[in-house]
């Protein structure tokens, strides 16, 4: 807990975007898409669900 006496969250914004890259470019590529396509899914899915996930880790 912090000194407010909130619980802290479980992950961090930070840590949830960078995990959700990961997993994203880790599914793309065992579907045998070129590597650059895996990384323009990644990113462009941290985008999108960035919003969502600050509103579900706070």
């Amino acid at each position: 807990m912090n000194p407010t006496g909130n619980p802290q969250p479980f992950l961090s914004l930070h840590t949830a975007v960078i995990l959700l890259i990961a997993l994203v470019i880790a599914l793309t590529l065992a579907t045998g898409a070129p590597a650059a396509a895996a990384v323009i899914a990644g990113i462009t899915s941290a985008g999108v669900s960035v919003v969502p996930l600050r509103g579900l880790i706070q």
